[in-house]
């Protein structure tokens, strides 16, 4: 996985941005390999038009045909990951994180709420939008409308070793998620920085990019690895 890569690392834990749109196929084999290795990193890239169903995925949440789906260009993929279908498109940023839990002693449930609130805050510091999170659907909402989901999460967990993570919505035309019941709600009711009527040029969504993988690197250097 190369082509327009930027990268940062402390420690054990290398950080890539990816500049060209990767296909969930090619993902999946990457994080395969990660995984045999245990090799630490946080990948951010983006997705060509792809839905995806995770474990938990109901039928009834996918609203058209797998030929319609062909047709359009848009790529379906049934993957392991929690959730329930979700959709990636250009302009949103997805970010994975391929993390030792077991190395670092670290529980499920606050390796998930370190990636959350990693986000909330790099959203804040760039965009001035405070996200709230809900007990009772995962992903983060707006504050101001908490009707209005603009990120959703869905991690792996295999061997103690994570994969998969959460996606973020900038500049997408939301033209896949139109196709589904997204974790199983409303497309109409996901948002994006675009439609809130924000700037999403490429600086910023990279200055994102740098917060959440500086505010991240700081939690796991506070829980670090047993041999570090």
């Amino acid at each position: 996985m190369t082509s327009r890569i930027f990268s940062m690392q402390t420690k054990s834990v290398k950080v890539l941005f990816l500049g060209l749109p990767i296909g969930v196929p090619r993902y999946i084999s990457f994080q395969e390999k990660i995984r045999e290795s245990r090799r630490e990193n946080i990948l951010f890239l983006e997705h060509p038009p792809t839905i995806t169903a995770g474990i938990n995925y109901n039928i009834d949440n996918l609203l058209v045909a797998p030929k319609f789906l062909s047709f359009h260009g848009i790529s379906l993929n049934y993957i392991k990951r929690g959730g329930d279908f979700t959709a990636h498109e250009p302009g949103q940023i997805v970010a994975y994180f391929h993390i030792d839990l077991k190395s670092r002693q670290l529980g499920i449930a606050d390796f998930l709420q370190a990636i959350l609130e990693s986000c909330k805050s790099a959203t804040l510091e760039v965009w001035g939008i405070s996200l709230v999170s809900k007990p009772d659907s995962p992903g983060l909402y707006l504050e101001s409308d908490p009707r209005l989901k603009i990120l959703s999460i869905g991690v792996y967990f295999k061997s103690w070793f994570t994969s998969y993570g959460v996606a973020f919505n900038v500049s997408n035309n939301f033209s896949a998620f139109s196709c589904i019941h997204p974790c199983g709600g409303n497309w109409q009711n996901m948002t994006s920085i675009q439609n809130i009527g924000l700037d999403c040029v490429e600086d910023k969504k990279k200055l994102w990019k740098t917060k959440v993988s500086e505010k991240f690197l700081q939690f796991l250097e506070r829980n670090p690895a047993k041999n570090q």
